[in-house]
């Protein structure tokens, strides 16, 4: 083994994390490591392999389930890119004839004009290498001189400890973005409408339209004769115990991720803001009477994906594929099944991602895109009373 190609190997691991990209995925002796940009949309993958290659036929046989895995990364991501870059850390180059392998990247089929472009990195080209890089990646790939260094197997294990160290550091602050609050607010929201439904079927039922009037339901002619507050108490009342049952796991699950998120004060402003936004959205296009916490509900995916516009990466890593499709199919269904109400599903989702806009996430400030959603939020609401009242 070779110390000096080995110190260099961690040496670019460690570049690519300081451009913050992440590893994804790590062989079990650390010598083949895939990573992914945070921010790179062109270069998103890089694959580094601390390998001492004798033969081409070696390096061919890895290029091809390098393509192979490359394949399959395109066909999960939903975001497109250019390239996925495949490095090789070698002593000394293969002892055939092997630049031929690298000279033209491999196209990728996935997706027009993505390719699978291919280094090896060996000790008669180290410097030409690093400056291929570095004008790919529009970054300096200069590192301290390897003959200067003593002893670079330590200097290696050194760099390797500091790459998973601000890996675990990383893993960290992500795991407390989830953990910033506790649920409060989820609770006690399930806790009023569990209890507003009982009493709404011992005064007649939760079906009966009297009773849905006299609780605050929504119904436009009263909205229209003064009695503002049908904006937000539609969203504690609900149509049967069906309706109950699925907001109430609906608010659970969601209730509990946004607020954890968000915190209990800036979660309780996004709920009612939604709710107040599916009444508005529903008052504007649905003349029948309604009520439901859907569009409160609706506001908390509006929540989550404002926080996708935030830590983009994070939320498609995690949650945000799940939370797009599901956004995606309550939509289809409302638009199908007749009853529900989408025009309050929308004004809710909408309003649920101005108001996480207005509070934005803790430990966050930008006044300018915090006053622009608050802005947003105001003229819509204003026209849309403009035109309904």
């Amino acid at each position: 083994m070779n110390g000096k190609m080995e110190l260099l190997f961690w040496q670019l691991v460690y570049f690519f994390i300081q451009q913050r990209y992440r590893i994804v995925q790590l062989a079990d002796d650390a010598r083949e490591i895939w990573l992914e940009s945070l921010e790179n949309k062109h270069v998103p993958i890089v694959r580094l392999v601390r390998y001492d290659i004798d033969w081409s036929q070696w390096l061919k046989r890895d290029m091809e389930y390098a393509w192979r895995i490359a394949e399959q990364i395109q066909k999960r991501r939903i975001r497109k890119f250019n390239k996925i870059v495949n490095i090789y850390i070698s002593t000394y180059p293969p002892v055939d004839d092997w630049e031929f392998l690298i000279e033209k990247p491999l196209p990728l089929l996935q997706q027009r004009n993505a390719v699978l472009q291919t280094f090896l990195i060996h000790s008669g080209n180290i410097h030409l290498s690093l400056q291929q890089l570095a004008d790919m990646f529009q970054a300096s790939v200069t590192f301290p001189a390897i003959a200067d260094v003593h002893d670079p197997f330590f200097e290696a294990e050194r760099l390797k400890r500091a790459v998973f160290r601000e890996e675990r550091e990383q893993q960290e602050r992500e795991r407390k973005l989830f953990k910033y609050g506790k649920p409060v607010f989820t609770y006690i929201f399930i806790a009023l409408q569990v209890i507003v439904f009982l009493l709404m079927e011992w005064s007649g039922g939760s079906t009966n339209p009297d009773v849905l009037i006299k609780y605050g339901a929504k119904f436009n002619p009263l909205i229209q004769a003064g009695e503002w507050w049908r904006f937000f108490t539609p969203i504690f009342l609900h149509i049967g115990f069906l309706h109950l049952l699925m907001n109430t796991f609906a608010l659970y699950y969601l209730g509990m991720t946004v607020e954890r998120l968000y915190g209990s004060w800036r979660f309780f402003f996004i709920y009612f803001t939604a709710g107040f936004f599916g009444t508005l959205g529903s008052f504007l296009f649905t003349a029948s009477l309604s009520a439901g916490a859907s569009g409160a509900i609706f506001g908390l995916f509006g929540a989550l994906l404002y926080f996708g516009t935030v830590y983009r990466h994070l939320f498609l890593q995690t949650i945000g594929t799940n939370i797009i499709g599901l956004i995606v199919i309550n939509l289809v269904f409302g638009m199908i099944v007749p009853g529900i109400d989408n025009a309050g599903h929308i004004g809710g989702l909408i309003g649920g991602y101005l108001a996480a806009g207005i509070v934005h996430l803790p430990n966050h400030f930008d006044w300018k895109k915090q006053m622009r959603s608050l802005l947003i939020s105001v003229g819509i609401a204003a026209f849309a009373l403009y035109i309904g009242l």
